[in-house]
């Protein structure tokens, strides 16, 4: 977690003494589980005479040979759900040496049946994508994700929003050189975001590039040749990393704080959404030609500096866009710039709003194209609606006047005193002590660990106020982290018959670890918990019920 420099140790306490003053020695779980879906890119093609192919088997041909990927150990089969449906498939597994954390990282490579061309991808390869991340959530700690770069922002913004109440890391990479020639900046692409999912639980769609993991749906693509080749201009990275850390802006990583299990909305309607970019002497009939293409429901306004767009004459531009807005177009204007916000503070920008036209403040246009999409695919959903939520953050897209962002951490120190305050009121079970307590600290210190490896709602699972555990889903808590035992919070409530706390946690989308499932299975026909287990995910077969899987939205 975030030390007052910003440094971070992960999610999984290390097994030597912490670099960041813990000194705690642990044995916790030493090997976290990541599926690597290929799709496709430039990251795994090989030369050929013909040029740049797609080269299949890439964890034999890219990976296995290199050290940094492989540390000699067996390989393993794991079991993989494919993302074009149908029974699961075993794939060979291979793992990192140890890291400075003190895990490794074990990876399996899920390719698709058939590449997606980046360049040509569109509402149908990111429901591919989504469903292999879907099918195979419970299976996983976290997810990586090869694309080419020509879309990659665009990708990373629609999966955002497509992957609702999301718990765990998705991270998606792509390089400019595939990884298989010899200059290439794939093996450090690759390898960052394998470390990242591999120890950091941060639960976003993300996108890592040239050392920095950027919010998915903040970064766009800045240059055709250079490695670094993505930005995020309007916000700071979520990590960095370095020759000897890791850094996560922990107060910046964002958190549901609903209480829904992970989900999946497969529609996106971007044939129904156009963009259209603003230039001097734009005629007004050219605009109007768009906003009258037939089935077109919105459209992305890349207007000048801080939202401007000209009148036309005798207004007759803002004429048009106010007819349109009237027919139930929405139009949304984010600026051309590549830093600042859409400011309503020049009357040319004031005049767009009056015609209705849906403020995009700091949107890129990736993020706001794939959100309107996102949103208009939603059921029953008015245009009034659709612009209701085109203006408020739903993912971390955007900066709105009433984010509040800490940016002041308090020593390490003082931390695990709040923690230790936290983690005693919890215990108790006193509700009052707790608020008080959670009034005064920002959210992300409660996915912080103690000296047990265990955040405030491991505890809440071994105590009787199901009110606790209530709040702290809703203040973002992970359901998904684990103490150095490899517990997770819905392994301990059952253990401890707390029936209630089973129910919650399983409504938020908490599932058992695959780790944990031997132990749940004969915990379930040994103890008299055996209806908590039930309800934890468990038959009285011992096998895993299939209700653990995540709900899917169509």
């Amino acid at each position: 977690m975030a030390s007052d420099s910003g440094t971070s140790t992960p999610l999984y306490r290390p097994l030597s003494p912490s670099p960041h003053g813990g000194g705690a020695v642990t044995n916790g779980p030493i090997e976290s589980r990541v599926l690597i879906i290929m799709t496709g890119g430039t990251i795994c093609m090989r030369p050929s005479p013909d040029g740049l192919v797609p080269a299949y088997g890439f964890m034999d041909a890219g990976m296995a040979t290199r050290p940094s990927f492989n540390d000699g150990a067996s390989p393993i089969s794991v079991e993989a759900f494919p993302e074009t449906g149908g029974p699961a498939i075993e794939l060979k597994s291979l793992r990192t040496p140890m890291s400075r954390y003190g895990r490794h990282v074990r990876y399996a490579v899920l390719e698709f049946e058939e590449i997606l061309d980046s360049s040509s991808i569109d509402s149908a390869g990111w429901r591919q994508i989504a469903t292999a991340v879907h099918r195979n959530y419970t299976s996983f700690d976290a997810f990586v994700v090869l694309h080419g770069t020509d879309s990659l922002a665009y990708s990373s913004s629609a999966l955002s929003f497509m992957l609702e109440n999301l718990g765990k890391p998705v991270i998606l990479t792509g390089s400019q050189a595939p990884i298989l020639t010899l200059q290439n900046d794939a093996t450090d692409n690759l390898l960052g975001s394998l470390v990242i999912a591999g120890h950091f639980l941060i639960p976003e769609v993300c996108l890592f590039f040239h050392h920095k993991l950027f919010r998915g749906n903040r970064a766009t693509k800045v240059s055709a040749d250079q490695f670094a080749a993505f930005a995020s201009p309007n916000f700071a990275p979520l990590a960095s990393i370095t020759s000897t850390e890791v850094h996560v802006a922990w107060n910046a990583i964002h958190r549901s704080t609903e209480i829904k299990a992970f989900s999946l909305q497969t529609s996106l309607l971007t044939a129904h959404v156009a963009c259209l970019r603003i230039f001097p002497g734009i005629k007004p009939e050219m605009i109007d030609a768009v906003l009258r293409v037939q089935g077109l429901r919105g459209l992305i306004l890349e207007t000048f500096g801080a939202g401007n767009a000209p009148g036309g004459p005798d207004n007759a531009l803002i004429k048009i866009f106010s007819d349109a807005v009237q027919r139930g177009i929405v139009i949304v204007n984010v600026t051309q710039c590549l830093t600042g916000s859409v400011n309503p503070m020049y009357a040319p920008a004031m005049i767009l709003g009056r015609a209705g036209i849906v403020p995009g403040h700091d949107l890129t246009t990736e993020a706001a194209l794939t959100k309107l999409s996102y949103l208009l695919a939603l059921p029953d959903m008015t245009s009034e609606e659709v612009t209701r939520r085109m203006s408020i953050s739903l993912r971390g897209e955007m900066t709105t006047p009433t984010d509040t962002v800490f940016s002041n951490l308090s020593p390490r120190n003082a931390k695990q005193a709040h923690l230790s305050r936290l983690s005693y009121a919890i215990a108790e079970g006193d509700l009052a002590q707790f608020r008080d307590l959670l009034s005064h600290e920002p959210a992300y210190l409660l996915n912080e660990v103690d000296y047990n490896g265990s955040a405030p709602l491991h505890v809440a699972a071994s105590s009787p106020n199901l009110e606790i555990v209530r709040l702290l889903l809703k203040t973002g808590a992970s359901v998904h982290l684990r103490n150095k035992a490899g517990r997770t919070p819905l392994f301990i409530a059952p253990h401890n018959g707390f029936m209630e706390h089973v129910r919650l946690l399983r409504a938020r989308g908490a599932h058992l670890h695959p780790e944990e499932k031997g132990v749940a299975a004969v915990l379930a026909e040994a103890t008299a918990t055996m209806e908590c287990w039930t309800v934890a995910g468990v038959e009285l077969d011992g096998s895993l019920d299939n209700s653990a899987q995540p709900t899917l939205l169509v």
